[in-house]
């Protein structure tokens, strides 16, 4: 009788000691680590299976616009009625990208700089990089890809010293092409990042 009960208790104990163990909850307020290892700005895995950066799939337009939560928003940059587009002020500076890559080329980083400088000399104005695609590959991937894009330009400004809520991102995906064509020349066009200066009202 006497071990039929400390073999009850022992069982018990040892429920208990799992249950304390083995349930814990997940603490609030913990940012997920990227598992991936990959920066903003460098490659990902490749494809449409591809899970690098957030998956951007809204009915509300391209991601980041005003209102969908996607990209990087600000109170004062986010809000249309807050600014005027100027979309010519660095149009020559038009970044632009391999196939499949989200990685700043050394060739291309004149055009950031540029657009850092611009922005340094114009104290009162924000930035819109908008990350763009071409045709080829699924929405949903070129919408990420687009973002990694932004991002990664947003990057290298901020990081050359420029206030990071004055530069805000937006991803188009293959929703705006420059070119029309259906080949290389017209795909190495539309892989770009795009500046749109915002001039407060």
């Amino acid at each position: 009788m006497k071990v039929t009960k400390l073999t009850y208790l022992l069982v018990i104990a040892v429920a208990l000691t799992f249950a304390s163990t083995g349930c814990r909850k997940r603490p609030v307020g913990i940012t997920d680590i990227n598992k991936s290892g990959t920066r903003v700005g460098e490659q990902g895995p490749k494809g449409p299976g591809d899970t690098t950066g957030r998956t951007a799939t809204t009915d509300q337009g391209p991601v980041g616009q005003p209102g969908d939560g996607g990209g990087i928003q600000s109170d004062k940059w986010g809000n249309p009625d807050n600014f005027n587009e100027d979309r010519g002020a660095l149009a020559a500076h038009t970044v632009r990208f391999d196939f499949d890559s989200a990685v700043v080329k050394s060739s291309e980083k004149s055009n950031v700089e540029a657009a850092g400088a611009y922005l340094k000399a114009n104290p009162k104005v924000g930035l819109r990089v908008e990350g763009n695609c071409d045709e080829r590959g699924t929405e949903e991937y070129n919408r990420a890809l687009g973002e990694r894009r932004a991002l990664a330009i947003r990057e290298l400004i901020v990081g050359g010293g420029v206030e990071g809520d004055r530069v805000v991102t937006v991803s188009f995906g293959k929703d705006k092409p420059e070119a029309l064509g259906h080949d290389e020349a017209a795909w190495a066009i539309n892989r770009r990042g795009v500046f749109v200066v915002l001039i407060p009202k």
